[in-house]
């Protein structure tokens, strides 16, 4: 539950641009909400098959990327870009550029997008993308489970990257390749990968996003997605600030909180200038992230302390109204919140 989930190389520099294209993958909604969802591309005419027999149509290559491991603000998200097998390194290498998002400017990745989701382009006629976006709130609800039911981050990336899949392949996808930026090790990656897809080639690799321009291009769906849920979480949290405010509250100074990562001071900033002492913050935040759990376990927050569960409790429901002794006074204390006691002959 510490910050072991971040890896700077992955921290972009920048934080989301003003007008960073908002693409229909954007939920506003549920992103508002806090909630986790999923969004499909329509798959292209040319590649559309029999949804009962995908085999009867274009082989395609399938790329698997994420953005937002590693922040503490907002949401990971995963994507998914298929494409035909033929198609792959020079549509998207050679005539559109895609690398790793993170290497490509916040203004080069959005026209990627933009360019993908615009119909009549060659990209859009050719190519099909999911993602799946994980909020900060489920994120860090799994992550805090009780013991022995605790849902990590990983397990929480591998399952999503199934889920995708499999909704690319229901929808009729000939999918036959699959290429993957790993987490964690590849060979047990993959090999939990080819248990769920056995008829499908799959290669999982570091840097992937990199090596492969199908998994270059999910990487820039997923991030072009995260930055542009930032700026919508941003606005809500901004428009609910300056409510507060008018009503009364002193929020002081209206702070960006920069990239989201714990590494960017500007985040740091923010979540200490917003914190409430009981409540933390909103759905924008991953609570079980070090970050946060150090600031409302410090003096700025209210401790709390929950009694033990008692399983060795043998304690029958007619015990708790039984007449004599310490239950009279027992009785006597929840008749001032619950009304008159009752003994065993009421019952």
């Amino acid at each position: 539950m510490e910050d072991t989930q971040m890896d700077d190389d992955n921290v972009a520099p920048e934080a989301p641009i003003a007008g960073v294209f908002v693409p229909p993958s954007i939920h506003r909604d549920e992103t508002i909400r806090g909630d986790s969802y999923t969004h499909f591309s329509p798959v292209p005419p040319s590649l559309a098959a029999n949804e009962s027999d995908p085999s009867t149509g274009v082989p395609c290559v399938l790329g698997v990327d994420e953005a937002g491991r590693g922040p503490v603000l907002g949401p990971m998200v995963y994507g998914v870009f298929y494409l035909p097998i033929p198609q792959s390194e020079p549509l998207l290498k050679s005539t559109h550029h895609f690398d790793d998002s993170k290497v490509l400017t916040p203004a080069v990745r959005s026209s990627l997008m933009e360019t993908l989701c615009t119909a009549d382009t060659d990209l859009h006629s050719t190519c099909g993308w999911a993602i799946s976006s994980l909020s900060a709130r489920d994120i860090a609800a799994n992550m805090m489970r009780p013991a022995g039911a605790t849902y990590n981050l990983n397990a929480q990336a591998m399952d999503a990257t199934a889920v995708l899949i499999q909704g690319v392949m229901a929808r009729g996808v000939n999918v036959r390749e699959i290429y993957v930026d790993t987490i964690g090790q590849p060979a047990a990656y993959q090999k939990r990968l080819e248990r769920i897809f056995p008829t499908v080639s799959i290669t999982v690799a570091k840097k992937a996003d990199s090596l492969y321009p199908c998994v270059s291009a999910a990487s820039v769906c997923a991030k072009v997605t995260r930055d542009a849920a930032l700026e919508v979480l941003y606005e809500a949290w901004a428009r609910n600030s300056a409510g507060e405010s008018a009503e009364g509250g002193d929020r002081g100074e209206t702070l960006s909180w920069g990239s989201g990562y714990p590494s960017d001071a500007r985040c740091v900033a923010w979540l200490r200038q917003n914190m409430h002492p009981l409540f933390g913050w909103g759905p924008e935040c991953r609570f079980s992230w070090g970050t946060a759990k150090d600031m409302l376990e410090t003096k700025d927050g209210i401790k709390v302390e929950w009694p033990a569960d008692d399983d060795e409790s043998t304690s029958r429901l007619t015990d708790f109204f039984a007449a004599g002794g310490d239950r009279e006074k027992d009785a006597d204390e929840l008749g001032t919140w619950f009304g008159t006691p009752a003994g065993l002959e009421a019952f």
